[in-house]
């Protein structure tokens, strides 16, 4: 190929992990070209632009800490950061470090084979590009595979069809209109009270109620942030020693070991400050089904208490699986909006969806006129945009067939049989259950460090063994059933997309025992995993 499409790494993406992976192995003096399928960087924060979209974790915490600099230049305005916030700051990131200069967007790419005896990987783009490079780093990002759900008649529709995870940039104007919501997860939770606020009438189409904590979204305190300025470095070290990769006070103790009457004061102060703090009232909220029910019937409580209508609340209480086996969820007057007069809850477990036909949707019950509709089905999680790349490594092996059944990869970083390609924040690995972007930085400096210790000893490829891959993923899956998460058909397990096979796929043991293991490996001569020249 010529010279200008021989590269040493193709990085797949530019959001929080593509920019970074761009940064990392452009400092260690590779030549790296990567791809974005968006018309500007950002990656989950480029595309969910859907009103009310905001990070669920703080913004202090959800940022890099690779540039000292950068942290005391940038000042985030608000607790959680908007996605317009967060899109300025990757915006920024971009230009302070001179990172445009390497990325070609509007490019998605569509296949990456591996040529066993040059060493070598061929990326080509649906644009027509072909590259060659000796490493590959998949940072596709792992809420990006839209899934909108295969509903007959969904072509036949007449008005305004929209996907929270793919929304106009100028915005929608929903005044006046009749407009129909699927999906009441994280991005249904934020989205549903300002539609509702616009819209002539909202009929949002439930089938699984969702646990939601108020956000407790507040301009950010000037003094805190100065505080944690001041003491960014040990900030950033807890972040990564501790278990979510987030603050979140822990307590100790057990949800059954205190009176009714602490635990209910315990929580009532955790509801009061608002986003993931429930989470952290009781030690064994997660792997004690006992203990949860505690946390559960509170929230269920709160919302007895907020929604007006009894049967709307009973409607909005979820039941059968345990709080936090599914995401949690952050709202602001979520639970309040159902009291308007121009929202109705559909549920979907009483009145199945039939159809969509050209003047809105039909359930098996009734007919419902819409003007829009809007999914907010969520995603394909964590395998989804890699396996939509036709990735091909020795013998032709194709990454779709290999996980088939389950994905498999070691440490959620590579899979053997594929050379040289790296995954960010890939199934395995912490990712989901963890601050994206403290999980996102350890993940690309371990692979930048792997690629520098494959150079300094002369030698060319790094590729995890089966057995070392076989005994991780077991691993993964012994931690997981540990704990309380399996229980819930969650998309934690895929469950969420038809034919996707059940497998747990975020690594539960935490962020901090994560790292450990993983420098563990580095530090054994990158053990578990076959280098060669």
């Amino acid at each position: 190929m010529p010279d200008d499409r021989r590269v040493d790494v193709v990085v797949v993406g530019a959001g929080f992990s593509g920019l970074y992976a761009l940064y990392r192995l452009r400092e260690l003096g590779l030549s790296v070209r990567a791809f974005e399928a968006g018309d500007g960087v950002g990656g989950t924060w480029f595309w969910n632009r859907y009103p009310g979209c905001r990070c669920d974790v703080e913004s202090i915490d959800y940022s890099y800490s690779f540039s000292p600099e950068l942290e005391q230049e940038w000042s985030w305005t608000e607790r959680f950061p908007s996605q317009a916030e967060l899109r300025r700051y990757l915006d920024h990131v971009a230009d302070r470090f001179d990172l445009r200069r390497d990325i070609q967007l509007q490019t998605r790419v569509t296949a990456a084979h591996y040529d066993e005896a040059a060493g070598r990987w061929t990326v080509q783009t649906e644009r027509g590009d072909r590259v060659s490079a000796q490493f590959v780093v998949v940072a596709a990002g792992c809420l990006s595979t839209r899934n909108l759900p295969d509903i007959p008649g969904r072509e036949d529709f007449a008005g305004t069809m929209l996907h929270t995870g793919d929304w106009p940039a100028g915005g929608v104007d929903f005044a006046g209109r009749r407009v129909g919501v699927i999906g009441t997860g994280s991005s249904g939770v934020q989205v549903i009270p300002l539609i509702a606020e616009q819209a002539e009438r909202l009929f949002v189409f439930q089938r699984t109620p969702h646990f939601v904590v108020p956000a407790r979204n507040v301009p950010l305190d000037e003094q805190l942030l100065a505080r944690t300025k001041a003491d960014y470095p040990a900030h950033r070290q807890r972040l990564r020693e501790g278990f979510f990769g987030f603050h979140l006070e822990l307590n100790g103790q057990s949800a059954l070991e205190v009176s009714p009457q602490e635990r209910t004061a315990i929580y009532e102060a955790r509801w009061a400050h608002g986003g993931p703090s429930l989470l952290g009232g009781f030690s064994d909220l997660i792997v004690d089904l006992q203990a949860n029910d505690t946390a559960a019937d509170f929230v269920r409580g709160k919302i007895a208490q907020t929604v007006h209508d009894p049967q709307v609340a009973a409607r909005l209480m979820p039941s059968g699986y345990p709080l936090g086996a599914k995401r949690l969820c952050q709202g602001t007057d979520y639970y309040e909006t159902y009291n308007r007069d121009n929202v109705t809850l559909v549920d979907l477990r009483e009145e199945p969806v039939q159809e969509i036909v050209a003047a809105g949707l039909r359930t098996t019950a009734q007919s419902y006129e819409l003007d829009a509709l809007v999914f907010a089905t969520g995603f394909d999680a964590v395998t989804g945009a890699v396996l939509a790349i036709d990735v091909r490594g020795r013998d032709g092996l194709a990454l779709r067939d290999k996980w088939a059944h389950g994905p498999r990869a070691y440490l959620g970083v590579a899979s053997a049989g594929f050379p040289n390609l790296f995954l960010v924040t890939g199934p395995g690995s912490p990712s989901v259950l963890s601050n994206m972007v403290v999980s996102i930085e350890q993940h690309v400096d371990w692979i930048a460090d792997c690629i520098e210790h494959l150079r300094d000893r002369g030698l060319a490829r790094v590729e995890s063994t089966p057995e070392a891959e076989e005994a991780w993923v077991e691993h993964v899956g012994e931690v997981a059933s540990a704990t309380l998460f399996p229980i819930a058909n969650s998309w934690y397990l895929g469950a969420n997309i038809p034919g996707k096979p059940r497998i747990f796929l975020p690594y539960v043991g935490g962020v901090g025992a994560y790292r450990e293991k993983c420098d563990a490996v580095a530090a054994g001569d990158y053990e578990g995993f076959a280098l060669s020249a």
